[in-house]
């Protein structure tokens, strides 16, 4: 269905194909009660239905009833408010300034001990890592262990620009100009309406992700424990090759971001899966930055 950040807990069933339609509120003669479209008519009948039209029998329902009825968030319901692309822009620019205060605090680490920070770089990796499966693992989102991801990846970002920024000068504004390049062109094309996700793409992107993941750990393993260079099996023109795939499905990973956040303010999702879609977003900017920043490496080396 989407980025993985999505296809798990953080939002259960309410992208379900069957639950994308709003909800539609019914009164009783217990009070108000909510009811989707699929359920059968006899379970619960619009307040016209049972009662008639205004006026006719009104007193079976009492003015607070109708307060009831009308004074209830539109579409999520017991929930609270619905989720907007205003709410999801606004926890989205609060994750990357959390990012941002990561790298800089990096970068001022890395100023001070040189030696140090790419130690501490790898235990931020390690604990995005961690963080990442949770978050996208868990039914709830947790704005706090949100922050958390972005401030580890924050932080993981400053020490590994900062060492690439040393090897080859520019190539930060580079790969920050090149990530918003694809960042909004994506979202132009989505916009416009000329890209979506489609369920037959969406596989064959889990099955590339899958086998990308092992190639890359198995990479990051040689690169650690091995002579074989910072590159790995990432080096030459084949690590520009490897790259490039990566750098599309980063991209695609935005197109099912932006699909997701779509159906989910059509669908009246609650408000908190704001903090859900926002991290998906993180994961996929940072995914597309870190790639781009590599392939401009590799580029640069082979030029030198």
């Amino acid at each position: 269905m989407s980025n993985p950040i999505f296809n798990t807990g953080a939002f259960p069933d309410q992208f379900n194909e069957k639950k994308r339609e709003r909800r539609r509120f019914y009164m009783n003669d217990q009070g108000v009660t909510e009811q989707s479209r699929q359920q059968s008519p006899g379970q619960g009948q619009p307040f016209a239905a049972q009662y008639g039209m205004p006026g006719q029998q009104a007193g079976r329902a009492g003015a607070d009833q109708l307060n009831q009825q009308f004074n209830l968030p539109d579409a999520a319901g017991s929930q609270g408010a619905a989720m907007t692309y205003d709410d999801v822009i606004r926890k989205t620019v609060t994750s990357f300034a959390v990012v941002l205060l990561g790298a800089a605090g990096a970068v001022a680490i890395g100023l001070v001990m040189p030696g140090a920070v790419m130690a501490l770089a790898l235990v931020a990796a390690l604990a995005g890592f961690g963080l990442g499966l949770v978050n996208a693992f868990k039914k709830e989102p947790n704005p706090a262990l949100i922050l958390a991801y972005s401030a580890t990846q924050g932080f993981f970002l400053g020490a590994f620009t900062m060492v690439m920024e040393m090897m080859f000068p520019g190539i930060a504004v580079q790969a920050v100009l090149a990530t918003l390049a694809v960042f909004g062109t994506v979202l132009a094309l989505f916009k416009s309406g000329k890209v979506r996700a489609t369920p037959k793409l969406n596989k064959m992107f889990f099955v590339a992700i899958i086998g990308y993941a092992v190639f890359s750990l198995m990479n990051f393993g040689l690169v650690m424990f091995t002579d074989i260079g910072m590159f790995g099996l990432r080096a030459g023109w084949l690590g520009v090759a490897i790259g490039a795939f990566a750098i599309l499905l980063a991209t695609y990973s935005l197109v099912m971001d932006f699909t997701n956040i779509q159906e989910g303010v059509e669908a009246g999702v609650s408000q908190k899966y704001g903090w859900a879609a926002a991290f998906g977003l993180t994961v996929s900017l940072v995914w597309l930055y870190i790639e781009i920043l590599r392939v401009i490496a590799i580029v640069r080396s082979m030029a030198e």
